[in-house]
């Protein structure tokens, strides 16, 4: 809530700035928001009911999909923060593949006020802490650490199944 608005309410209790509060009030970072594949066809059939359709905004669309890299190499040496949040590497959100919804890692934040916008130039740097992957994930360090644990049993699953080649190692000493 803006200082206007609060200033507003008379009998309002004085309030931390916004961004130390989350939508309930509390001091923290705030969580990622899920919107279902439903309630964005429901909300782009209501624009185009009532002509919101934007003919300039269709031709900056058509403008970045051609300015779009195809490749790694044409990505890494791109400006950064990356605008192409639809890029499956882009930390900004992420895409079910199954039911279609969009869940908004950091709905508090713009995508020019990241830090980081690509999982590929992370992976890039090299090995950090599971703090540093939190916070540019948006998620705790335990959360962090099962994901962790279940990408490692799976990468040893597929190295079991395949015949004749030794499984991965487990602990962070053999790398």
């Amino acid at each position: 809530m803006s200082e206007a608005k609060r200033s507003e309410r008379p009998g309002a209790p004085a309030m931390e700035p916004e961004a130390d509060l989350d939508l309930d009030g509390r001091r923290g970072r705030r969580r990622s928001k899920t919107m279902s594949r439903k309630e964005i066809a429901r909300d782009l059939r209501r624009q185009r009911a009532l002509g919101v359709v934007d003919p300039e905004l269709q031709e900056i669309i058509a403008e970045v999909d051609a300015t779009r890299p195809r490749s790694r190499a044409e990505c890494a040496t791109g400006p950064r923060p990356c605008m192409f949040v639809s890029c499956k590497h882009h930390l900004y959100l992420d895409v079910n593949p199954s039911t279609g919804s969009i869940k908004l890692n950091f709905p508090d934040k713009e995508i020019w006020e990241m830090a980081e916008t690509c999982a590929l130039d992370v992976a890039d740097r090299g090995g950090i802490t599971l703090e540093e992957v939190g916070s540019i994930m948006n998620l705790t360090r335990e959360r962090i650490r099962q994901v962790e644990t279940r990408g490692l049993l799976k990468l040893r699953a597929i190295a079991d199944a395949e015949p004749g080649a030794p499984p991965p190692p487990l602990d962070g000493r053999d790398f």
